[in-house]
């Protein structure tokens, strides 16, 4: 079956940016003049998606908000002949067919992902992690995924080589390099590991923000244990299903931005305010001109 629906988990309390996540989401903090949610959910709609489901909840209304039409701002705009500004706001509540759902409780990443189930149904899905935003390549990383389970019909997570350092923040998967039309770097996943020590990993390939899933993971994810925080874990659940059926890995091209990171978060804010043609050069400029 071909992928149309996408999950976005974003229940997510942000306290890594508090106090600015007090009273706004995380997915709302702005790259330049950008939510970084919207960023994600376009490359989803470059990657041929054409539904959006947020998972959402409590003081998330701004997300929605953000993705509805404004009609008194459009008003406003279009009678003071503000032609780009009203083109800009009109593109994002005609991205996709959004729709969304409440966890009510911070239960895991897998819980939140549990609670799209009857929205996505007994169809293939994918998964995309807000803090995470990909770009620098030709096919967008979502895109690169879906080739892959077009061939295989199987599982597929991004992964991205990591430094032997940051292993222990990541899930790490061990696999075999396989054939694959679509790419080059394509692993058939033997195991999964969560966060394990540097020395004890099966590999560098880290699990990324990216996953395109089938519908049997929720039946999983529902028998899955809690955690010692009482958490339902997205991993737990892929070991889970990867004994059932085969499951893949992608070593994506392009470059990731960890936004959920301070330091992520304004590397990604200074590289994209260069690459605009409006904001680029003066910011070259300026950064030039600084006594580092």
């Amino acid at each position: 079956m071909s992928v149309r629906k996408a999950v976005f988990p974003a229940a997510g309390l942000g306290t890594r940016f508090l106090p600015a996540t007090k009273a706004q989401p995380k997915e709302m903090l702005p790259i330049v003049d950008k939510p970084t949610i919207q960023y994600v959910v376009e490359e989803a709609v470059a990657s041929g998606l054409s539904e959006i489901i947020i998972v959402t909840g409590r003081n998330k209304r701004a997300i929605e908000d953000h993705f509805d039409a404004a009609f008194e701002l459009e008003y406003y705009l279009n009678d003071r002949g503000k032609v780009d500004e009203l083109a800009q706001i009109k593109t994002i509540s005609e991205l996709a067919s959004l729709c969304y759902v409440r966890q009510k409780e911070p239960l895991g990443l897998g819980h939140a992902i549990l609670c799209a189930r009857t929205l996505v149904g007994d169809e293939p899905f994918a998964v995309f992690l807000g803090d995470d935003i990909i770009g620098g390549a030709p096919t967008p990383c979502m895109r690169q995924l879906l080739d892959v389970f077009e061939h295989y019909g199987a599982p597929v997570l991004a992964v991205e080589r990591v430094p032997r350092e940051r292993i222990p923040q990541y899930g790490i998967i061990a696999g075999k390099p396989v054939r694959s039309p679509n790419s080059t770097r394509v692993y058939e996943i033997t195991d999964l590991v969560e966060k394990p020590k540097a020395d004890e990993a099966p590999s560098d390939l880290a699990i990324i923000g990216r996953y395109v899933l089938t519908p049997d993971l929720f039946g999983i994810l529902a028998d899955t244990a809690p955690d010692g925080r009482g958490e339902i874990q997205l991993t737990d659940g892929l070991r889970r299903l990867r004994q059932r059926r085969p499951m893949y890995a992608v070593e994506f091209e392009g470059k990731r931005y960890d936004t959920g990171d301070k330091l992520g978060f304004l590397k990604a804010t200074v590289e994209f305010a260069l690459a605009r043609p409006d904001l680029g050069d003066e910011l070259r400029a300026y950064l030039k001109g600084l006594k580092l």
